[in-house]
Formats: C-alpha cells, structure tokens, sequence
C-alpha cells in the first residue's frame, strides 16, 4: 500500500480544491444575509474563484514545469490554506470575493501540479489506476462539496466551509514533503509574464462582460467595452503565444487532434454539469426553504454515480476509444440536464433524482478519460503545462457556465422584480435547457474529432506510446 501514497497525497489536495468549486454552493443563502449581497455578488463568490483557476493554470503549469511539481505543489498548499483562513473571516462580500480569488491562485498551483506528479510517480498500469482513482475523486468532489458545504452551515455558520481547509492543507502538506521525489526542474524556462497577463485579462473580461451583460442589458456601453476587451485580450494572447520563444502554452499543442478534442470536452463537461448548480442551491432553499443540509444531500445522487461510474472506467481507459468515453459522457451529461427540466412549480428536491443520476455517469465516464488522453497527447516534459491546460478549460468552462446561466435565469425569472416560484422555475428550465444543449453538441463534436487512442504503457526501464484506431 506504500506504493498508492503519492496518490493518496495528491489526490487529497484535489479533493479539497475541488470541493471549494462547490462547497459555497449551499452556504449562498446564509452568505447573502450576511454580507448583504444579491446574485451578481454571489455569481462572484463561485466565478472569483474559478477564474483565477482558469487565468493561472496555464501559466503556473508552465511555472512548475521550471521550479518542478512537487515544490509548486507545496507553495500552492501553503498560499491556498492562507487565503482558505482569508474567506473565513470575511466580513464583507467585497473581501470574500477577493479572498475567494487568492483561494483560486493556490488552487492552480495545485490543480496544474498534481496530474504531473502522478504522471511522474507512476507508470503502465499503475498510471492508468491513478489516473482512474484521480478523476473518480475529481468527479465526486462537487458532490462531496454540497453535502459538506450544508452540513458544516447548518451545524456552524457558512465560515466553516473555509476553515475546514486548515487542518487538511496542513496534513497534505506533511504528506506531499515525505512521500513524493523530488522534481525535475527546467530552470532556464522562461516565465510568460505578457502571456499569463493577456490570458488572465481575456478570461475575466470576457466572464464579467456576461455577468453585467444579464445584469444592466447587452446594449450597455461597459457591457460592450469589457467584451470587446476580452476578445482583444485573446487575440493578443494567441498573438504572444505565437511569437514567444518559451510560451506558457504552445499553440503548435493544439495541431493534435485529440489534445485540441480534449480542451473542447473538458470545457463542455463542466459547464453542462456543474455552472446551474448554484440556481439549484438557492431554489431548494429560497423556494423550497430546504435546510443547507437537505439542500446538500439533495445534489447527492450526481457524485455517487459519478465516483462508482469513474471507479470502474479508470480500469478500463487502456481499452476504449477515447470518442467513446469522452462523447459519450458528455452527450449523458447533456441527456441528464435535459431530464432536470421536468421541474415546475410543483415539484419536491426529488425531481431532481434521475437527472443528477445521469449527469453522474456522464461525469464518471469521461472525467478519467479527459485526464489520460489529455496527458498522452504531449511528451513528458511538457506534463505541466497539458494539465494546467485541460484543468483551464474545466474552470473557464464551469466560470463561463455560471455567468451565461445566471444571465439567462435572470433574463426568464426576470430577477430585478420580487421573485415568485412560478418565475423562478421558469428561470431555473431555461439555464437547464441551455446546460443540455452545450452538454449534448459538445459530446457530437467529440464524436467528430477523437480518432485515435493514445495509450502510454511501460516498455522496460522506458515508456512507448501506442496508438490504436
């Protein structure tokens, strides 16, 4: 068992960057009678967080690639339980949300450290395994987060969701310093600071520009200049990328197929699963007056399916085609989110059942998938920066997800007038609707664009990669 410790250590980290995607999701009400915020704050208390993963984890990948994983890994625990204790005593929505983004910092360290230390520290089978058992965690800790998230708001207040970090930060950080090797390093690496600069300004431009698009009207003048900024933003990122000598991300990744493919489904994953979760929180509890807790076991179903389903199909990444695990999960997630659409103003949390449950196995499916192939698509050496890759395109598809989703809950509801249940449904089936749709056409353009397996397997004291059709 000594063996599966580096996976232990590196998937503990996971869980708890991971749960803290989701874990505000039921603690959003208290949080908002606290603080005195309305949606577009609490829009900002899950997107600050998600965007600062999305805008850093290229750019810390790249980072890590030249200090080495286990020494970013380390800093990103470090920096993440110092602003974990930030959220906690809050006392302002405006601090929270800034807390809730240095949150998101150490997060990247360790969300684009840990696929490549597992990368590292495993080979052939064992590799496939973890990477299984990883994207089981990854995929059941947004359920995980709910059910926590309830629990410690109901027994103790919507602070402790934070707190919780500390004693886990502390006893992965003892974990991470005893059981993982050293890294390599590549020290004369550059660091892309205009890169990360253009990229971090696209990402959230463009995410605060739908946010207040829903908010004050698409025709209004800082509407429009913040998403004319965001493309601007963009174009000069790929311009940049284009022209460094040592980018953060090299644009030639993308002249794979299957690594192109994988970005694309990883973004559709969690936007199609994960960004209505928040509307789903508050109608449990603002319109059904469902307590945090029950609110949290209500989102149960999505991660146990999503942990059983991802458990079983980690075993068998080896053997089906990529087109397979990754299409056919997000055209589930999709199917799972169109099932949620049932609701009306009627319904109990237990509309909610066969849609979470579908949205699950979705997720369980292609979650290890998108982990594998993303990380076969590249040489070794450039394991940290096809990390911070996919796991971008996980968070700007999750931060965008909530900013379009919230925009059109608000634009059906019509949110600006005091909120009935009927309107309020209607609010929560349109994002539903919308969800479905991206899940479903993401999952066809998956179908369309994986052709090959990319499988690495040992081969003595060396690794080869083999492709098969």
């Amino acid at each position: 068992m000594k063996k599966w410790l580096p996976l232990f250590a590196a998937c503990l980290g996971t869980l708890m960057l991971l749960i803290d995607v989701t874990i505000v999701n039921v603690a959003l009400p208290d949080i908002a009678a606290d603080l005195g915020t309305g949606l577009s704050g609490l829009q900002w208390v899950v997107d600050g967080y998600a965007l600062a993963l999305a805008a850093l984890l290229l750019v810390l990948g790249s980072l890590a690639d030249r200090v080495g994983a286990k020494r970013a890994y380390l800093a990103g625990l470090v920096v993440f339980a110092l602003a974990s204790l930030a959220c906690g005593i809050a006392d302002t929505s405006t601090i929270l949300i800034a807390a809730r983004a240095f949150q998101g910092v150490g997060g990247a360290a360790m969300f684009a450290t840990t696929l490549s230390l597992l990368n590292s520290t495993y080979t052939g089978r064992d590799r496939g395994v973890a990477f299984g058992v990883w994207g089981a965690v990854a995929g059941a800790a947004a359920g995980i987060g709910v059910v926590l998230g309830g629990v410690l708001t109901e027994a103790l207040s919507w602070r402790w969701i934070f707190f919780v970090n500390l004693p886990i930060a502390v006893s992965t950080i003892v974990l991470t310093a005893i059981v993982f090797q050293p890294s390599p390093r590549q020290a004369d690496r550059a660091v892309d600071v205009p890169g990360m600069l253009a990229f971090a300004t696209a990402a959230t431009a463009v995410t605060y520009g739908v946010i207040r698009g829903g908010e004050h009207g698409w025709s209004d003048g800082a509407t429009l200049l913040t998403l004319t900024l965001g493309v601007v933003a963009l174009l000069a990122f790929a311009f940049v990328e284009y022209r460094s000598a040592a980018p953060m991300f090299p644009l030639a990744l993308l002249g794979n197929r299957n690594f192109g493919a994988t970005l694309i489904s990883a973004s559709g994953q969690t936007f199609a699963a994960f960004a209505a979760t928040p509307l789903v929180s508050l109608w449990l509890q603002q319109q059904l007056h469902m307590s945090p807790l029950h609110a949290g076991l209500a989102m149960l179903p999505m991660a146990a399916t999503a942990f059983v389903v991802a458990g079983a199909f980690g075993k068998l990444l080896h053997d089906v085609s990529p087109k397979w695990t990754i299409g056919a999960g997000l055209v589930l997630v999709g199917i799972g989110t169109g099932l949620l659409t049932i609701i009306d103003a009627g319904s109990s949390w237990a509309a909610l059942v066969p849609g979470f449950a579908v949205i699950g196995a979705g997720i369980g499916i292609n979650s290890p998938a998108l982990v594998a192939v993303g990380m076969a698509a590249v040489p070794p050496r450039q394991g940290g920066i096809a990390a911070g890759a996919v796991n971008t395109a996980r968070q700007l598809g999750l931060a965008l997800g909530v900013a379009v989703l919230g925009t059109v809950f608000r634009q059906v509801a019509d949110a600006d007038r005091p909120m009935t249940l009927s309107r309020f449904v209607d609010g929560l089936n349109a994002a539903f609707a919308v969800a479905a749709g991206v899940g479903i056409v993401f999952g066809v353009i998956a179908f369309g664009l994986f052709h090959r397996q990319h499988v690495v397997v040992a081969d003595g004291p060396a690794e080869r990669e083999v492709v098969a059709a």
